[in-house]
């Protein structure tokens, strides 16, 4: 039996369970779609406005429960099309969908439904997954974890703490088990950093991996969609089934033959024996909490027969990363926002002005629930007064220091002939709310390193370690090559199997029902 086949169990609990044994309990008729729906709609009215109040969900899709009927007459009919048949996804709402509004959490863009599916949507719901519910999110994918159309997401873990941004939503929704996969988007780090803060697994993948087409922009030379789910497992399934060349979006050219349509084959329980992995301390010191778990996670990879071994990254690197980033995201955004925004309904903004003049007209909230989010809106004026995409400034980093950045931490892979590098995701536990926003690309011992994903296109897996003595989650990342995904799927699967340290919030337990028995 491969590692991601499962026998028949006597009883499957819905907030465990994998994609892989949910279609197992259907192809034994103890469950379909219509009621893996129905228990994760109870969930989700029992924790997301009500309870805890989450608040990770902006929109429910209204023909969810009719979607899930249909897939399990055609389940019955014709067979699945694909392990994601009949499977709920939740996705933040900068992915276009043409039944849903697509706000990137501003009250700006409000109603607005775009043309069609973004590419990756499509390809979900033509595997035949389920769009539940769309997203709360930081308002155009930057700063807090929310926004002036919905407001603040919670954690889940603990009312006292941020579930960073800004794919915020996903990572609360995926740790509250709203969905069996939830997607977002990571420009610098905003996968992983709510990832990190929920406690959940997710893939940061290679620029280029998945299209963009359809997804609000934030700055295209480093914007990714990734996958978020409960287990590595579900991450493999969820990511098969959206890979693809699309004409729309010229950086999938770059996965011509390097990537797969199946990633279940890469789960390999015992992928850390003869592993080489690099530990970058320097993003270490930041807690001494987070310190252990990460040591207990690195001493279980050597328990598993992998040689761990120190690497550092240039100190040039760690001191100038943050602008290297700035350089790029800011004048990318001033010039992609208006290409994104030309294709919705006239009523709409047309350029980062128009949006800057809207914004100043909302101070105080509103009755139809418009809120004000000046920290997002001041950043607005900074990326609106960047330097164009042809000044040197901006193409001096783009041609110049990015490759160099490629080169270098693939140069340190190399060299030492390692299979990836590991290091705490966040080397500190989830902000508290009250705290100021935390930057993800300064630089300095006890800062987060996710940053040098985005400046190089390289793939990131977050794996959970464990958590802190106040329940807090810590988790740790696998840093790869460009189109490392089957690697690091399995190096992750091989410590997931041996930590199992993901673990349902205590704010939002079980609930009655959803244990399914055979």
């Amino acid at each position: 039996m491969l590692s991601w086949q499962v026998a028949i169990a006597d009883d499957l609990d819905l907030t465990s369970a994998t994609i892989v044994e949910l279609n197992a309990a259907m192809d034994a008729d103890a469950l379909d779609s219509e009621m893996l729906v129905r228990m994760y709609l109870t969930r989700i009215e029992a924790y997301d406005k009500q309870g805890p109040a989450i608040n990770a969900v902006l929109t429910m899709n209204p023909n969810a429960i009719a979607e899930a009927q249909a897939l399990d007459q055609e389940r019955l009919s014709q067979g699945r099309r694909s392990p994601m048949h009949g499977i709920p996804v939740v996705i933040k709402d900068n992915l276009d969908t043409a039944d849903m509004p697509t706000t990137a959490g501003s009250f700006m863009l409000k109603g607005s439904l775009p043309p069609d599916d973004a590419f990756v949507v499509k390809k979900l719901r033509d595997a035949g997954a389920i769009i539940l519910a769309k997203l709360n999110l930081s308002e155009f994918a930057s700063g807090d974890a929310s926004n002036s159309i919905g407001g603040e997401i919670g954690n889940p873990h603990s009312d006292s703490r941020s579930p960073s941004g800004s794919s915020g939503g996903t990572g609360a929704a995926i740790a509250a088990a709203f969905a069996s996969v939830g997607l977002g988007t990571d420009t610098g780090g905003s996968v992983r950093m709510p990832s990190s803060a929920n406690g959940v697994v997710g893939l940061k993948t290679t620029h280029g991996l998945l299209s963009r087409d359809g997804v609000v922009p934030l700055a295209l030379s480093f914007d990714t969609v990734g996958p978020m789910a409960r287990s590595v497992t579900d991450i493999a399934i969820a990511l098969g089934v959206m890979t693809g060349i699309d004409t729309a979006d010229a950086s999938t050219e770059k996965s011509e033959g390097r990537f797969a349509t199946d990633y279940r084959q890469y789960l390999d329980a015992d992928a850390l024996a003869g592993a080489r992995i690099g530990v970058a301390r320097v993003f270490m010191k930041g807690d001494a909490e987070v310190d252990w778990v990460v040591e207990t996670a690195l001493q279980s990879m050597r328990d598993a027969g992998a040689e761990i071994i120190d690497v550092e990254f240039p100190q040039w690197l760690l001191e100038s990363r943050g602008e290297f980033y700035r350089a790029i995201r800011y004048p990318e955004f001033r010039a992609q926002i208006a290409d994104y925004l030309a294709t919705l309904s006239p009523e709409y903004p047309k350029s980062l002005d128009d949006l800057i003049a809207r914004a100043m007209q909302l101070t105080a909230s509103r009755e139809d629930g418009s809120i004000p989010n000046p920290s997002r809106w001041a950043l607005m004026l900074e990326e609106n007064k960047s330097t164009g995409l042809d000044s040197y400034q901006y193409t001096a980093v783009l041609d110049h220091a990015l490759p160099l950045i490629r080169a270098t931490i693939q140069g340190l892979l190399d060299a030492e002939n390692l299979d990836a590098i590991v290091y705490p995701t966040s080397p500190t536990p989830a902000d508290l709310l009250e705290s100021p926003p935390r930057g993800s690309v300064s630089a300095g011992s006890g800062e987060s390193p996710v940053i040098l994903a985005n400046l190089s296109g390289f793939p990131d897996i977050i794996i959970p370690a464990g958590f802190t003595s106040r329940g807090l989650p810590v988790t740790v990342s696998f840093l790869g090559p460009a189109f490392s995904e089957p690697a690091l799927i399995s190096l992750g699967y091989s410590l997931e199997q041996r930590l199992q340290a993901i673990r349902l919030p205590h704010r939002t337990p079980a609930l009655p029902g959803e244990t399914i028995s055979y």
